[in-house]
């Protein structure tokens, strides 16, 4: 018989595989799904718009049918899925996952998403509306830089976080701090919430020159298979905050005429190299991730069976 106050010991286990992008996350997370004949959620929050699909490196077709995916290609660009949304429909997918599946797999680079639903969010503050409405009035007139310069100001913490590239994430930070005289990055982590399943928390990493290698590549593979084309039909929604991101921006502003297509091509490298900077800060904060280098599927592997059995 359990006692009134005793706790029960978890016996579902969620495998969180975080990264820098073009580390080889994905490949890992199939491979284990498939160990385990299990599913994955995606925790990668650019992939979660259907419309946008060469200039997020979703998987391939192969790789959605090696392992059941979930939130890729789940919502429109045109649609709202903040965080706090994803926390509550990733908890009730991994609810039914969970109800056959003694083993759940993570896998994403957003950090924010990531800390969703591994901790939950912190309730936010009321914000004052005329003061979001004067910060979306500021970057209609006069684009981004200064709500980023702004921001690197009153909440470094944060601005080092989040995509810089994204207005609706500086756009944040900026009004909780100037609505409430507080930091938005001292309210991210103060309390976790109890989580009826246990996590094993997996990292991929490389050496740098490696990883800039990798994400070179894949940019010049995301030209070849049309990258331009795509941004192209979807011109009509550059506003849309979605597509305020890396490989994307870049292109907008090169059909603009603001920059040749080699300087974006450039652009979306160095960008795209600064993210993978920008992700790696953040995990490594967690001293609860264990890390692999992306060829070690065998260590991973017997590693998850250790924690398993432990």
């Amino acid at each position: 018989m359990i006692k009134k106050n005793q706790e029960l010991t978890p016996t579902k286990t969620l495998i969180s595989i975080v990264g820098p992008t073009a580390i080889g996350k994905t490949g890992l997370a199939i491979s284990i799904a498939q160990v385990f004949n299990t599913e994955i959620i995606s925790a990668d929050s650019r992939q979660f718009f259907k419309e946008m699909e060469i200039g997020t490196a979703k998987p391939n077709q192969d790789e959605l049918a090696a392992a059941k995916h979930h939130f890729i290609n789940s919502h429109s660009i045109e649609e709202l899925f903040s965080t706090g949304d994803f926390e509550i429909n990733a908890l009730e997918t991994l609810d039914k996952i969970f109800a056959q599946k003694d083993v759940a797999i993570l896998v994403g680079g957003s950090g924010l998403y990531v800390n969703a639903l591994l901790n939950g969010l912190d309730k936010m503050p009321d914000i004052d509306l005329n003061i979001r409405e004067k910060l979306n009035q500021l970057f209609t007139d006069e684009g981004i830089v200064p709500i980023q310069n702004q921001l690197k100001e009153i909440d470094p913490e944060y601005f080092e976080k989040v995509d810089q590239h994204n207005p609706q994430r500086m756009i944040r930070g900026l009004e909780v701090f100037l609505s409430t005289g507080k930091k938005l990055s001292s309210m991210l982590s103060s309390t976790k919430k109890v989580r009826p399943f246990n996590v094993i928390k997996i990292g991929l990493n490389t050496d740098r020159k490696i990883l800039y290698t990798q994400i070179n590549n894949r940019v010049d593979q995301m030209i070849e298979s049309g990258l331009l084309d795509e941004v192209k039909s979807l011109q009509s929604f550059k506003h849309l905050n979605a597509l305020n991101t890396v490989g994307y921006s870049e292109i907008f502003a090169y059909l603009a005429g603001e920059i040749s297509f080699e300087e974006a091509i450039v652009a979306i490298k160095q960008n795209t190299r600064r993210f993978a900077k920008r992700q790696l800060t953040w995990f490594r904060r967690d001293e609860e991730i264990n890390w692999f280098e992306p060829n070690e599927n065998e260590q991973v592997l017997r590693f998850i069976r250790a924690q398993l059995k432990s």
